[in-house]
């Protein structure tokens, strides 16, 4: 694999968090036009008025669309660490709570001279590790109690190696802006779904009700018109994991077995890991793009089929293959 160095590597994290910004404003007025042109053509059939109309109707959405998107992601991002942490149970980990833990942390931050992250816990027997946060006040490692406790001083010192080069290498930071973003369109999706199949007027009218059903009508074209254009735009928004290239893991592992100083007992911990991965209870995709390896529980169905297609994790046996070669 090609050399990339630390500087380097994070001026293009840094450019792919700006471009993120940029285009997916475009995707959510692409999504306001695309309803707006159904409906458009729903009331006035296909004439030239119809796109003049929703181009017009289009320009007079986009500040309000910006202005909104933008409150809301300030929202998110600023409370991300909150999110993460009560999305999956963790908890604060103190020196005197568990000093090995703690100080193998503390040892590695003063090897690669970073400032010391917070330092997390999740009570779970199974195995798995993960970094979040996008500046110094909210970076944070996260291990469960399994893995601490499976692990040797080795094998655990690369595993924290892996997630502090994650911080380093700003990965984070870039997750976490495609996490919220997939997550404002998802959220639009869902909502949507369910309004309309919750509506009681989901099955046809009756005719009796069909002098008064046009604005029932109206309403169910509106959700399908969201549900329709808001798919697509999921897709669109899900291919900015392809942004997340799949090198940063192994890069990470890099990172993690240098620091550590040896990298088969990183590569003896993703084997030990790959055995037992956990936080499959937590049932958010979004999120476990920040585990160090995917739960078993996220791998079967039509729709974790979907997510594996723009997974940003490449296979663990490739990845203690890569190692295995140092």
């Amino acid at each position: 694999m090609e050399y990339i160095g630390l500087h380097t590597q994070q001026v293009r994290n840094n450019l792919k968090s700006l471009l993120l910004l940029l285009f997916f404003p475009l995707i959510l007025m692409a999504l306001a036009y695309s309803i707006i042109l159904l409906l458009s053509y729903y009331e006035s059939g296909k004439t030239p008025y119809m796109w003049e109309l929703s181009y017009q109707m289009s320009l007079r959405a986009a500040p309000w669309i910006v202005g909104i998107v933008a409150v809301w992601f300030c929202l998110a991002y600023f409370t991300n660490t909150a999110m993460v942490r009560h999305a999956t149970g963790a908890r604060p980990l103190s020196r005197k709570e568990n000093p090995r833990v703690y100080n193998i942390v503390e040892n590695l931050t003063m090897a690669c001279g970073m400032n010391m992250p917070k330092v997390n816990v999740i009570s779970s027997p199974e195995l798995n590790a993960f970094a979040s946060g996008v500046d110094d006040r909210s970076y944070t490692v996260t291990l469960t109690t399994g893995i601490c406790e499976t692990l040797n001083d080795d094998e655990l010192a690369g595993v924290v190696g892996h997630e502090l080069t994650h911080i380093r290498n700003r990965d984070t930071r870039l997750l976490i802006i495609s996490i919220i973003f997939v997550g404002i369109i998802s959220i639009i999706l869902q909502l949507s779904i369910e309004a309309l199949v919750r509506s009681p007027y989901f099955s046809l009218p009756s005719r009796k009700e069909e002098k008064n059903n046009g604005g029932i009508i109206i309403v169910m074209a509106f959700l399908l018109a969201v549900i329709v254009a808001s798919s697509v735009a999921y897709f669109l928004t899900s291919l900015t994991r392809f942004a997340i290239s799949r090198k940063r893991e192994y890069m990470a592992d890099a990172g993690g077995a240098e620091l550590c100083g040896n990298p088969l007992a990183l590569a003896s911990a993703l084997k030990k890991i790959s055995n037992k991965p956990g936080l499959g209870n937590v049932g958010r995709e979004d999120i476990a793009q920040l585990y160090i390896c995917r739960p078993r529980s996220l791998k079967s169905g039509f729709a974790s089929f979907f997510n594996s297609l723009f997974s940003t994790h490449p296979s663990i046996e490739s990845r203690i293959a890569y190692l295995e070669q140092f």
